[in-house]
């Protein structure tokens, strides 16, 4: 007798939260100049602690091209790698990330490594073009930081082992590793016991929380013929 499938079996009832990790970084909620005393590690993405004129210590993303010894302006000052403008005095197409949503909030879009957006358009508002393609629409008074963030080619190095990709999906809240139904046995899923799927992964759109496994409600399956 056969037994649910492992993806059935986590249904709706079984939901997994993926761990938060907290970030290092601090919004920007003041104005003046400040020089990078350090570049530490965070998760995902490098950190620069910007030593201000009152002494003062924050923590900030790093963008990539900077260095220990730059000089950072925030609110004010030239358009240059590092510094922190409102989107009214960014030119259009300068690469821009960590932007505000809305004026002090501490910076939410685009803030992943090697991600960068810029500006397309000015008017009553500032239009935005996101990593996605995407266009938001943004008061012109929001802040943001000028460059790409650092670390792109983060996650161009292979994985090498088995256990630092298990370290990496488990961070993400993914199952791993994934044992694929042909090759288990019969028993245990319904592909088992084959050297291809011996039924169909279509399913309705209607189905059951538990049943709704593989290609939901697909208008079409299986590779296209080339023409």
């Amino acid at each position: 007798m056969g037994k649910r499938i492992r993806a059935q079996r986590k249904g709706l009832s079984r939901k997994y939260r993926s761990p938060k990790h907290k970030r290092k970084g601090t919004p920007y909620y003041r104005k003046g100049k400040g020089i990078v005393v350090d570049i530490i590690h965070e998760m995902g993405r490098p950190l620069m602690i910007v030593k201000m004129e009152n002494g003062e210590k924050i923590k900030m993303i790093a963008p990539e091209g900077i260095s220990v010894g730059d000089l950072i302006e925030i609110g004010e000052g030239e358009p240059k790698i590092g510094n922190v403008l409102p989107l009214e005095k960014i030119p259009e197409g300068m690469p821009i990330f960590n932007i505000e949503g809305v004026p002090g909030d501490g910076g939410k879009y685009i803030r992943s490594s090697g991600s960068f957006g810029f500006i397309t358009g000015k008017g009553k508002g500032c239009t935005i073009k996101l990593p996605s393609k995407k266009t938001k629409e943004l008061n012109k008074n929001c802040l943001a930081t000028i460059g790409n963030v650092s670390a792109g080619g983060r996650i161009d190095k292979p994985f090498i082992k088995a256990g630092i990709k298990h370290k990496v999906m488990k961070a993400k809240g993914k199952l791993y590793p994934v044992t694929s139904g042909v090759a288990m046995n019969p028993v245990d899923h319904p592909f088992g016991g084959r050297t291809k799927p011996g039924k169909s992964k279509s399913t309705s759109r209607n189905a059951p929380p538990g049943a709704k496994v593989g290609s939901i409600s697909s208008k079409r399956t299986g590779k296209k013929k080339r023409r």
